[in-house]
């Protein structure tokens, strides 16, 4: 199907941005994908833990209304894709895995990978991996150093219910799937979203990422050319902005962008989304594009529009 984008700065009429679901499988399990617009510059962008791609529709959408060619992918143990109950299935590495595959899979040569948490782990998970296939990368909340108390707080609790009280995990998934994703605001429909999962599946995933490797060394870090746009937020335990910081300082090609809360990017999406606008213009210099400048207010319009969507 295809959305409507904004008319942006040298755009006299709206463009049509086609959004096109796919699938393909590794190691015997299936992925689910969509992809926004289309093209040669291809931008992959991951999801939080436990959270849908969904979550990245708004930020897909705006992107691909630039004239880029984004795709969103479920990794293993969320969305819509297959969620499989052996612990061993889950960590860093074999998320890595799975986008590489998927870029296999697409004859995709070389992206821009963007994360939020989990997300931003797993692209520098496939920094280490297959570094010849980056352009850059969009870092959003990485899960570092300074965050081992926050997460053993957050996650610990999400493994005991799936495990020892599994009954409560399918009564919190059988009252959020009864309500209509239409009717709640965007960003309730994916709280619902991310509150539907399966004990078994829910507790292999956070046994398998908790207990694996976090991301690759510091010293490994360090090595990496990859230019990078670190993002962090203040006030987030979880996701310390001491750990965005340290990131960006680690990264030989990176530049911190400090937002003014968890929620900026969600509520007012303009500053940083021009930024990473501007970032995706210098990881293709000099190749040929559509029109990719985009005003501020395209830019909050796009955002406005995708997070209206029914779910």
């Amino acid at each position: 199907m295809s959305r409507v984008a904004p008319a942006s700065s040298g755009l006299p009429t709206p463009v049509l941005v086609s959004e096109r679901i796919g699938q393909f499988f590794y190691e015997g399990a299936r992925l689910e994908y969509t992809e926004y617009g289309a093209g040669d510059q291809v931008v992959v962008l991951l999801h939080s833990q436990l959270m849908p791609r969904r979550m990245h529709e708004p930020l897909a959408r705006t992107i691909a209304a630039s004239g880029y060619h984004v795709i969103t992918l479920d990794l293993l143990g969320h969305g819509r894709s297959d969620r499989p109950n052996e612990p061993k299935r889950y960590s860093m590495t074999a998320f890595a895995g799975q986008v590489v595959a998927l870029l296999d899979h697409l004859g995709v040569e070389s992206v821009v990978i963007g994360g939020t948490s989990l997300g931003a782990n797993v692209s520098l998970e496939i920094a280490d991996l297959a570094p010849e296939r980056l352009r850059g990368m969009v870092l959003e909340m990485p899960v570092l150093d300074n965050a081992l108390e926050a997460g053993i707080v957050a996650f610990g609790p999400l493994l005991f219910f799936g495990r020892v009280l599994p009954w409560y995990v399918n009564l919190v998934t059988a009252v959020t799937k009864a309500v209509p994703r239409g009717l709640v605001p965007f960003w309730a429909g994916i709280a619902l979203d991310t509150m539907n999962q399966q004990p078994a599946s829910m507790a292999a995933a956070v046994h398998g990422i908790f207990f694996g490797r976090i991301a690759p060394s510091s010293q490994r870090r360090t090595s990496f050319e990859t230019p990078a746009i670190v993002i962090g937020h203040p006030n987030d335990p979880i996701h310390p902005a001491a750990d965005a910081a340290m990131l960006s300082e680690e990264l030989p090609n990176a530049t911190f962008v400090e937002a003014e809360s968890i929620l900026e990017w969600r509520s007012r999406p303009e500053r940083i989304t021009r930024e990473v606008l501007d970032f995706l213009e210098s990881c293709w210099p000099g190749e040929a594009r559509s029109s990719r400048r985009v005003t501020k207010a395209a830019v909050r319009r796009a955002s406005g529009q995708a997070a209206k969507q029914p779910g």
